[in-house]
């Protein structure tokens, strides 16, 4: 007797089950995402404005040549190298993403393999490939971090969570192509055998690069049942882990996997250098030698302050830096005040950045999207004066920094409050100060005996 056309089979309802588990999760993980990096987005827009919209091609250039080409990171060749395979492998993945994507929404398996055939294979190879590259870079990057310890890598700034940090992430790297591996090989073993749970495919091997081979040799002693749950353990466990980084990456130091590319785009495009005037000392200057000169009104709601005390007296520009820190030290191993063992750290003042600026906005979540006073700062409670005044403002660690981080500006900026605001500089700057006051040069002689020399 023919079954009834609304009757489910046993398969049809757990392909169901199934297929609306994975909507779920892929709803709650994408929301959950979202939702934390828009969060994330407040946050930064908390800083002043800034005008980066300028030179468009130019911006554009940066950013394929630093962000998307790595161009920095070669100027230390080996674990350039082995980053690039992390880099290039998280990219090529993301188009086997999306086929299981559809997979789990639809109920399908391998929805792409009869459509594009050879070329389908071709490129799973070439992802299996990529992932074993991963895996290698992966383990040489959690042995430089705790067998041999790089001094960048342990420096006492990565102290705690930022040491677990990367470790976690390289831990879950290695899980994750595990699960790619359960999934492709056994998946191999039940295609040869032509018990895949797949209709339509075809018998036959997958012919996939890596996993025509090591899936007989891991799984080929199997049952059929056993090779069906190790295929779906890694189908499952790959999709989870891609949820699950993608919502530890708005917890982390790997959110620059997403904002390197805009923040490149913003680059500073001035000579390195080049300090940035205050707008309000300016127009105070052009009235002295301009009497018809006349200032733009200045806004009643924004206290007029010279330099930055909190996060929120820095430009959004600065404040990307800190979500876009990489921590991956370069900057402070460069650092010439570091390496003489004075306290500053490059790396350090844009952690610090980021920690007071979640604060702030998580201080702000509590209070209905207001910020009530703390009594703390990013200057003093996160950052002291002696790190400030230690930089020689030499450019070297924006120099290295592979995603154009600026650490400079906001030692500038924090300096500035510092000496405008509380008249809290350094003794020896406050005698340059006064010389200049008095003689118009930062030596202790009047301007008019400057060119003695010239007469002897």
């Amino acid at each position: 007797m023919d079954q009834h056309p609304l009757r489910q089979t046993p398969v049809s309802k757990t392909l169901m089950v199934s297929s609306i588990i994975f909507i779920a999760l892929l709803l709650a993980g994408g929301g959950l995402f979202l939702f934390n990096a828009n969060k994330i987005r407040r946050n930064i827009l908390l800083g002043k404005d800034i005008d980066r919209k300028d030179n468009f091609s130019e911006r554009m250039k940066t950013m394929i040549l630093v962000a998307f080409g790595q161009k920095k990171m070669f100027t230390r060749p080996v674990p350039a190298l082995l980053h690039l395979f992390l880099y290039v492998a998280f990219v090529i993945t993301q188009i086997e993403l999306i086929e299981i994507v559809i997979d789990g929404i639809a109920g399908t398996h391998r929805v792409f393999r009869p459509s594009l055939g050879g070329f389908y294979t071709f490129m799973v190879s070439l992802i299996e490939v990529l992932s074993v590259l991963a895996f290698i870079g992966t383990i040489f990057f959690l042995a430089r971090r705790n067998l041999l310890k790089v001094p960048r890598l342990v420096h006492n700034d990565l102290t705690g969570w930022p040491k677990l940090d990367a470790n976690y992430i390289l831990l879950g790297e290695i899980t994750l192509i595990c699960f790619i591996f359960m999934m492709n090989g056994a998946d191999e073993v039940l295609y040869a055998r032509g018990a895949s749970h797949a209709e339509n495919l075809g018998d036959g091997s997958l012919g996939l690069a890596i996993s025509s081979h090591i899936g007989p040799m891991l799984f080929g002693g199997m049952s059929d049942t056993g090779l069906h749950i190790v295929e779906r353990i890694g189908w499952w466990g790959h999709i989870m882990m891609v949820f699950g980084f993608l919502n530890y990456l708005v917890l982390s130091k790997h959110l620059h996997i997403l904002l390197a590319f805009p923040n490149t785009f913003y680059s500073n495009l001035k000579p390195k250098g080049e300090f940035t005037n205050m707008a309000s000392v300016t127009n105070e200057v052009k009235a002295i030698f301009d009497p018809s000169f006349t200032p733009p009104p200045a806004d009643p709601n924004v206290p007029m302050r010279f330099g930055a005390k909190d996060v929120t007296d820095l430009t959004w520009k600065q404040l990307l830096d800190a979500y876009t820190c990489t921590e991956c030290g370069r900057c402070t191993s460069s650092c010439p005040a570091n390496t003489t063992g004075k306290l500053l750290s490059p790396r350090k003042i844009m952690m610090s950045t980021r920690d007071r600026l979640e604060e702030v906005g998580k201080n702000m979540d509590a209070n209905k999207g207001e910020f009530k006073d703390d009594g703390k700062a990013l200057l003093g409670d996160y950052i002291t004066p002696e790190e400030l005044w230690a930089c020689t403002s030499c450019n070297a660690c924006v120099q290295e920094c592979p995603v154009n981080i600026d650490p400079l500006s906001i030692i500038v900026e924090m300096r500035r409050y510092m000496v405008m605001e509380q008249s809290a500089a350094p003794t020896e700057l406050n005698g340059m100060f006064t010389n200049i006051e008095n003689n118009g040069a930062p030596w202790q002689f009047a301007q008019a005996d400057r060119l003695n020399w010239k007469n002897e």
